[in-house]
């Protein structure tokens, strides 16, 4: 039987009221990954409508869960995230995100007797580098799916971005202390052998691909001024837009650490910690979204070479089930968000988490093209920002209590 746009639509006005409540309620809770126990059961309580199965505890994590429609093949899974980020929140719009996967659910299984097949909405958790969709596939939760999607909000609609590899490194340089006035000489720096370690890479990377990104802190650099550091320690991300050039670059990283040690006559431990895989993006359901984009009158890219890459689990799902994640800009469905606005507004950045937070309108879930325009500033555009900025403020205040 076929499935009339309008009825889909009415559906959605209709679990708008709970679908903003819940992700409104994820923001102003935000909880770290692993540990998103309110979140989990916020979204798979309100997924609890009559003839919905659920099931929580999935693959032995306690804050995954799976809510079911309908039955046979195809099985089309909607993954909804809900962590957070340490110290600012929801900068990367998780809570708009489960948001969006909570209402695209509901819209369907209003309609279910019209949709043939299985849909699935699978809570992931620890996407911000607990990898759980990791877990999830090691336990075959997309065994039996024929495909899977969910979106991230941003500031443009792109139907086909990529998402980068990368693994995590570790590094801890061992040297002998001294007193570093009287006898220097006697001190072997950890500290000078760390800091090497980035000069080092820094010097290679007129050799890396485009694409490649080798970023890194200091953890531990010493305990005082006058003692020459026994202990140093850093970490790396290394990313790339393949597996064969992170593989590289890998190496690359571990042989600056090991030469900036014998150097510096101390010893280095090394720990690499594999990430997420690329993003393969499935490009049919990526121009059938793009498809219904144009027709709500937008104009979305597949790709934008002026906007950097991240790196996401969805990319390790995308290698073993068609999938693909779409980028949807702010104004879609009437939820918006400050990102990208000015300098340094995009993800995991503070006003960021402040636009997740007003979000508002109708479920990000099925796309809607209802926001209205915005205003545009008259001639005195400084103080139109100034007052924009303050009721972003006042809006993130509201919210924190």
């Amino acid at each position: 039987m076929a499935l009339e746009r309008k009825i889909l639509d009415e559906r959605v006005d209709a679990h708008a009221p709970r679908v903003i409540e819940v992700a409104r309620k994820i923001h102003e809770n935000p909880e770290l990954r692993f540990a998103e126990h309110r979140a989990s059961r916020w979204i798979s309580d309100a997924a609890s409508l009559p003839g919905v199965e659920i099931e929580r505890g999935v693959a032995g994590l306690d804050t995954a869960f799976r809510a079911r429609i309908g039955s046979g093949r195809p099985k089309i899974a909607i993954l909804a995230e809900y962590d957070a980020l340490p110290d600012i929140g929801h900068a990367c719009g998780h809570n708009l995100i489960a948001g969006g996967a909570l209402g695209a659910f509901l819209a369907l299984s209003s309609v279910r007797e019209k949709i043939g097949g299985t849909i699935e909405l699978i809570g992931t958790p620890a996407e911000e580098g607990g990898g759980g969709k990791i877990r999830l596939i090691e336990a075959g939760v997309f065994r039996d799916v024929d495909a899977a999607m969910m979106f991230h909000p941003f500031d443009r609609d792109l139907v086909a971005h990529i998402t980068l590899a990368f693994t995590h490194f570790e590094m801890v340089f061992l040297g002998r202390p001294s007193h570093a006035a009287l006898a220097p000489w006697d001190g072997a720096s950890a500290l000078t052998a760390c800091m090497e370690t980035f000069r080092l890479i820094d010097g290679q990377r007129v050799h890396m691909r485009d694409g490649v990104r080798v970023h890194g802190f200091i953890t531990e650099g010493g305990k005082a001024s006058n003692i020459v550091p026994e202990r140093a320690s850093c970490e790396f991300s290394v990313r790339a837009t393949t597996d064969e050039e992170l593989e590289r670059v890998g190496a690359i990283v571990e042989r600056c650490a090991r030469a900036a040690a014998v150097a510096a006559d101390v010893k280095v431990a090394i720990r690499a910690e594999r990430g997420y895989r690329p993003m393969k993006n499935n490009m049919t359901m990526a121009r059938r979204f793009g498809a219904h984009l144009s027709e709500l009158g937008r104009s979305p890219k597949e790709r934008d070479a002026d906007v950097g890459a991240g790196s996401t689990d969805m990319g390790d799902v995308s290698q073993v089930v068609p999938a693909r994640v779409r980028r949807v800009r702010g104004e879609l469905a009437g939820l918006r968000y400050d990102a990208r606005r000015g300098e340094g507004d995009g993800a995991h950045g503070a006003r960021f988490d402040r636009g997740a937070c007003a979000a508002r309108g109708r479920s990000l879930g099925v796309p809607r093209n209802v926001a209205p325009p915005r205003p545009r500033p008259g001639p005195d555009r400084a103080r139109y920002r100034r007052t924009r900025m303050v009721r972003a403020c006042h809006t993130a205040r509201a919210h924190r209590g």
